[in-house]
Formats: structure tokens, C-alpha cells, sequence
């Protein structure tokens, strides 16, 4: 094992952390080729332990030819020289440790890279082979048409030919995502033993947890019919119930959980589980995963009734099936919440509230990388657009991942990179250094403070057990557009949505994403924790 794992006096001490995710090619270049790397996210691991969060959640850093930026993945426990050496991931787990930082990595266990050695030993063996059952191969209909309609998320088919040189070839593989990614056929026991080895392996290295790529798909439905809905692009794996939340994928979990508390301290599991809170909450059952993303709360924009609405059902949720959510503004597959918030000065007011806003409700919270930064979205050049989202279904991600400005230096990456260092692989916008965190740090007005501010005061209600993360949650909004979330007995959240300032319920003010007015009144695009008068 690697290092020591930290320890937390508390049990269940996951059920209100806050992790921050590290999207590792933008977040810091060690060895300047544009690309961030170990090394990089080593030297700036003490700025991490600074802002106060838990722990870490590192996207794919394993060997990929990179297609999708890591997720079509070749070898599940190796390390891709294009971010370093396994030498290099132990040393950072051991000083992440040493820091108080626990460490999550992704495993992607609905496909692979097309390049994984047991993809090429399937194509090489041929029809009815054990090497084929590992994945879905499937004959086509008359005429070369694929076995169903099932389309792509990126867009386009689900189904490529083994042979693509061939018009009249009747064998297709099945990919839910791009060609170079073949999905992996779950209702083969080798499929199960095989990851199986996966989770050992990084568990064994004392990694503290693992989050679930698209955690509800694995399991197709038998026969594999044809859809009903094929709009992918829009509405992802939803637009087709085939391919996902199929009831055999609950085992999967109850084993892999067995697997994770036979650890001590016990492993966590993080699922992506893009499904409405009541399918969601299912996938965190006491045996199954610890925590499921809030993915109906992820996608919202700024409207009091939707934020309400949601939040009551993650409370249906959360009391029927126990786990509390898991709550998240932004991470590397959407759009900034920024932009989406409306843009501009007034989106920035917005997404730093919001912010301020999940930090304050009752469960786990996670940070994407910038976002303590308030990053906008960026609009990538179209010459520069990597996300093969953009290539094949015409939607691109590229504008939330660009790489993170650490200093204001006029250079082209703003301490992204070494000096005299290759471009940045997406590129940075000209004022990029004004949001970046060297000025975030002499503003003591900025969201950077704000955030470091909040998970302080977080801590320390959570040790005065005023925050817990079974608070209950009660949510309504005024007339005035005031959205109001009474957590347990003593907190209430206030996120004002409407046009003018509003009186705030009775109680204290512990703190504010921007100051409140002379009258006392919560500005617009604002939000406040506030502590009850106690009778």
C-alpha cells in the first residue's frame, strides 16, 4: 500500500464532504508540452490543501490514445506517459495523504479504448469466441444495417462495423459513446472478474475512492431491442432506456461495496448516475454505492421554482433510500454555471451564490476545478475543438475544460505551464489572467476567499453539529423570488432569484456571497447561510 490513508474520527465522514475535481490535462503542466500532467498537479497540491477541501476526484489520467480525453481507456491500471509515471501517481498519493487530502480516481466500467489488448484479441478471434463475448458483437439485418436503432451520445449510430472496409459485412460492435470506445458486455461473469482486479489494484494502492463513469449503464436490455427515442445528443443515455438502469447492475454495486469495506478504512464509491432522484437514490442503497451525483440539481439554471422542486424530490429521495445527496454546480461535461447562469457580470454574481448555495445544503458537495475561480465558459476555436462530442453530434465541452489560470503573467497559459512552454492544448483567452488564482488572492472580495471562507465555517459547524449531513431540507420561495432551504433545526439557506433586494427570515447572518444592504436586505443574485433565532 501506498502511504498512509488518512482517517477520520467520523464515521460515514463522506456523507458531507467536499471533494474537488481535477480535470488533470488543464489543471497544472509540470514538464511543458501543454498538457497538464502528475507533476504538475503534485506542485500544486498545497494550494488544494489551502482552500479546505477533503479530497480530490482525478478524471482518467491511465493509458488512452485520447480520443476522449481519457475516458477510452487501454489500460485500467497503468499511467499514461502523456501525465507521467506510476512512480509519479504513488508519490502524490503519499504526499495528498500526507496533507489530509484523500484521493478519488474515475473508473470507466461501461467501455473501453478501442485499442484495450482484450478488444484486439476479440476482433482477432473471430465470431463465437470467449474473446467476443466480452463485448457485444452482433450480425446486422439484410441489406448492411446495424442490429438496432440504438444511436450514439455523441451522435451518429451505436453500432460500427468490425470491418469497416467492408459495405456487405454483417458483423457490428456496440459503442453507447464513440467508435473507439467498444462497449463491454456485463452479462459475461469475465467482465465482473475482470474489473473485479481494477478495483483491487488501485484499492491496494490506498486510493481512497473511486467514481463510477456512467454508473447506470453496463447492463443492456436482453435481446437488445430497438428504441423508442433516438435523440442521444440532446438527452443522453435517457433518450434510451434501453442501454441503461437495467435491474442486473444493482449486483454489480453490492459486490463492488462488499469489495470496499473489506478495506480499513473503508473505500468510497461515487456513481454517475444521470437518472431523476427517485432511480437515482436507488443506486446508494446501504449495500450499493456511498453517494450518486445530484445530476437533476447539476443541469439547472437560475429559477427559484426548478431549484425548489428538485431539492424536494432529492429530499423524497434521500428519505426513502437513506443516503444524502450529493450536490454539484459544474463539472468537465457541462457548461460552466457562469454561462449558464446568464454570463457576464450578473452570471458571475449568480454562479457565485450558487456556489456559496451547495456548499450550505445538507450532504456531499464537489467543486470542479475554477470554479472557486468563477471561470466562464470559453469559446474555443472551431480549429481547436478537441471533444469528439463536437466532431460527431455537433455539441462541444471543450469551453469548460481549458486549462486553469494560476498567475497574471501576460504569457500565453498564465502559469499553466513552465516558461517558454508549448501552447496550451486548448487554448487560454487574452483575459485570462485577471480571473486567474494570483489575482483572485489580492482581492479579498473574491470568490477564491469566499469559497476558503465557507469550507472554514463549514468545518466548524459540522464539529458543533448544527451541520449534519441527515439534516432534513425543507424548500419554498416567496413571492418575491426568494428561494428559502430550512436545513435541520437551526440553519436556513437563502438564495435571492428575484429582481430587488429581499428581507431575509429571522435569524443571523454566518455569511453572505455579497453584501447585504444598509436595510439588511439580500441583493439580488445573492445568497446567505443565516442561523435561526432559537425560542
Amino acid at each position: 500500500m501506498t502511504g498512509s490513508t488518512p482517517r477520520d474520527p467520523r464515521p460515514g465522514w463522506w456523507q458531507d464532504a467536499v471533494i474537488y475535481q481535477v480535470y488533470p490535462r488543464s489543471f497544472a503542466d509540470g514538464d511543458g508540452d501543454g498538457v497538464g500532467d502528475l507533476a504538475g498537479l503534485l506542485d500544486r497540491l498545497p494550494y488544494l490543501a489551502s482552500l479546505g477541501v477533503d479530497g480530490i476526484w482525478m478524471t482518467p489520467f491511465q493509458p488512452s490514445p485520447q480520443v476522449d480525453q481519457g475516458y477510452d481507456v487501454s489500460d485500467y491500471c497503468g499511467v499514461d506517459p502523456l501525465f507521467g509515471t506510476m512512480e509519479q501517481f504513488d508519490k502524490l498519493l503519499e504526499a495528498a495523504h500526507a496533507m489530509g487530502l484523500r484521493i478519488f480516481l474515475d473508473v470507466v466500467p461501461n467501455h473501453c479504448s478501442s485499442e484495450h489488448p482484450l478488444f484486439q484479441a476479440a476482433v482477432a478471434s473471430g465470431p463465437g469466441s470467449p474473446e467476443r463475448a466480452m463485448f457485444h458483437f452482433e450480425n446486422g439485418g439484410d441489406g448492411g444495417a446495424p442490429p438496432n436503432n440504438w444511436q450514439s451520445v455523441f451522435g451518429g449510430r451505436a453500432w460500427s462495423r468490425v470491418n469497416p472496409g467492408s459495405d456487405s459485412g454483417r458483423e457490428w460492435y456496440l459503442h453507447l459513446f464513440s467508435p473507439e470506445q467498444p462497449d463491454w458486455n456485463w452479462r459475461n461473469p469475465a467482465v465482473g472478474d475482470y474489473f473485479e482486479g481494477v478495483l483491487r489494484f488501485w484499492f491496494d494502492k490506498g486510493v481512497d475512492g473511486l467514481r463510477i463513469d456512467v454508473a447506470h449503464a453496463l447492463f443492456k436490455a436482453d435481446g437488445l431491442p430497438d428504441a423508442e427515442g433516438t435523440d442521444a445528443v440532446v438527452n443522453g443515455l435517457r433518450s434510451n432506456p434501453k442501454v441503461s438502469d437495467q435491474e442486473d447492475v444493482h449486483e454489480v454495486y453490492r459486490h463492488w461495496r462488499r469489495i470496499a469495506d473489506s478495506y480499513s478504512p473503508s473505500r468510497v464509491l461515487v456513481g454517475e448516475v444521470n437518472l431523476a432522484p427517485g432511480r437515482a437514490a436507488r443506486y446508494t442503497r446501504h449495500d450499493e454505492m456511498h453517494q450518486a451525483f445530484a445530476f437533476a440539481f447539476v443541469k439547472l439554471g437560475w429559477d427559484a421554482a426548478a431549484w425548489a422542486a428538485v431539492g424536494t424530490e432529492l429530499e423524497v429521495a434521500r428519505r426513502t433510500h437513506g443516503a444524502p445527496p450529493t450536490w454539484a454546480l459544474e463539472n468537465h461535461d457541462i457548461s460552466r454555471s457562469v454561462t449558464r447562469f446568464g454570463g457576464g457580470e450578473r452570471g458571475a454574481l449568480r454562479a457565485r451564490a450558487g456556489l456559496l448555495a451547495i456548499l450550505g445544503l445538507p450532504g456531499g458537495a464537489y467543486i470542479y476545478q475554477g470554479q472557486e475561480l468563477n471561470l466562464p465558459d470559453v469559446e474555443v476555436p472551431l480549429h481547436a475543438r478537441a471533444d469528439p462530442m463536437w466532431t460527431r453530434g455537433g455539441v462541444s465541452r471543450d469551453g469548460a475544460r481549458v486549462p486553469l489560470p494560476w498567475t497574471t503573467a501576460p504569457d500565453n497559459t498564465y502559469g499553466f505551464s513552465p516558461a517558454a512552454a508549448a501552447q496550451p492544448w486548448l487554448p487560454t483567452p487574452a483575459s485570462w489572467g485577471s480571473l486567474s488564482v494570483e489575482a483572485h488572492r489580492s482581492d479579498p472580495g473574491s470568490t477564491l476567499h469566499l469559497v476558503t471562507t465557507a469550507l472554514a465555517l463549514r468545518k466548524q459547524l459540522i464539529e458543533k453539529e448544527i451541520f449534519s449531513p441527515n439534516d432534513a431540507s425543507a424548500w419554498h420561495v416567496h413571492d418575491t423570488g426568494l428561494l428559502i432551504c430550512e436545513r435541520g433545526e437551526q440553519i436556513l439557506l437563502a438564495v435571492n432569484m428575484g429582481g430587488e433586494p429581499s428581507r431575509l427570515p429571522g435569524g443571523s447572518v454566518l455569511l453572505a456571497s455579497f453584501p447585504l444592504t444598509p436595510e439588511g436586505l439580500l441583493p439580488p443574485d445573492s445568497a446567505a447561510w443565516i442561523l435561526k433565532d432559537q425560542p
